[in-house]
């Protein structure tokens, strides 16, 4: 049996993992793959690793053309996929790798994205701990509309999410600096943030509280604790193609030790197969979940200034966005989750 799927959006950066993934599924079958201002073109100009697809035409983006497969990827912008999602069939699944359907609040989305809010879908972080018990995997359960996280909000949501289900560390005053590399900022990048400026340089983006995924990241932390969150949320584009490393520093509980956190990270992700809690002392780098659909994750104590302080690392275009939207998708058709997807990373 054969599952068709679509992609629409598929010339980007995201688009182009989805293609990768869905080329390496053994029950995906790829049907029709859309674009905007580059419909007419043939998929090998933009992804030409992916030999496979090399000779697809992409179509334009319209309802008719993903309409008749049964699953829909959208790898669109931010406000586009709701207009599309409107008037899809009820019955086709559709994984939105936007942020469209990611924010239950209408007014942290109005305030944020600063349009009518379009509502909100089950939310596709399988892995995230919550405080009224279990995971946000049984909500994933033969969905037919997913909201697959941001990229960011994945690498922090789930670095701190066992600790704060526990009420060993607060979700107030959480802070989390990002080194992102530049595909996390999409294909089309801004004139200040194209890769000859970022050649042995860094810059921060998003300063000041303004960045979009903060609402999700707030909204995923009171999910995994049942309080208030808030977060000072700030990336740092830097000179690599791919990968996120988020640094969280976090105030304590009164139960907190170190021990005591490592317990219960390892008890929370031992049976999770895209996430790894490394060895007391050992912290993640981007290189060693490159091409995976991995999560590695360090703990520790900062003595002097009475903080956890938690450290993760993803590929933000695996993990990130289409390998979450896989893993997703895999759960809602109860498919074995792992299918089509890998824990091994690429030597960088």
């Amino acid at each position: 049996m054969t599952i068709q799927v679509a992609v629409a959006g598929a010339s980007g950066y995201v688009g182009g993992e989805l293609l990768r993934l869905i080329a390496a599924h053994p029950m995906l079958d790829l049907g029709n793959v859309t674009a905007n201002t580059n419909a007419g073109e043939r998929l090998g100009k933009f992804h030409p690793h992916i030999p496979e697809f090399k000779d697809r035409v992409l179509m334009e983006t319209s309802v008719e053309n993903l309409s008749g497969h049964e699953v829909v990827f959208l790898a669109l912008p931010h406000t586009k996929s709701a207009q599309l999602a409107e008037s899809m069939p009820l019955h086709t699944m559709i994984l939105d790798c936007g942020a469209d359907f990611r924010l239950q609040s209408a007014e942290a989305w109005e305030a944020y994205y600063g349009t009518p809010h379009a509502g909100s879908w089950p939310y596709g972080l399988p892995e995230l701990t919550l405080a009224d018990g279990g995971k946000l995997r049984g909500r994933l359960r033969e969905a037919r509309r997913i909201a697959v996280p941001g990229c960011n909000v994945t690498a922090v949501s789930l670095a701190l999410a066992p600790g704060l289900t526990a009420g060993l560390i607060e979700p107030e005053e959480v802070v989390s600096v990002l080194s992102v590399g530049s595909s996390g900022a999409g294909r089309a990048l801004r004139a200040d943030l194209l890769a000859s400026e970022l050649s042995g340089s860094a810059r921060a983006y998003g300063v000041g509280g303004v960045h979009r995924h903060i609402p999700e990241i707030e909204q995923n932390l009171m999910l995994a604790s049942g309080k208030h969150a808030s977060v000072s949320f700030t990336p740092v584009l830097v000179p690599m193609s791919r990968g996120i490393l988020a640094v969280n520093t976090v105030k304590i509980g009164s139960r907190f030790s170190l021990e005591y956190l490592r317990e219960i990270y390892l008890d929370a992700y031992q049976d999770e197969s895209f996430i790894q809690v490394l060895d007391e002392g050992e912290f993640p780098s981007t290189g060693a979940v490159l091409g995976s659909n991995n999560v590695q994750i360090g703990l520790s104590f900062d003595e002097h200034a009475g903080r956890a302080v938690i450290v993760s690392a993803i590929d933000n275009l695996v993990k990130g966005t289409a390998g979450a939207a896989i893993q997703s998708m895999n759960i809602a058709l109860g498919l074995t989750e792992q299918t089509g997807l890998t824990n091994v990373g690429v030597a960088p």
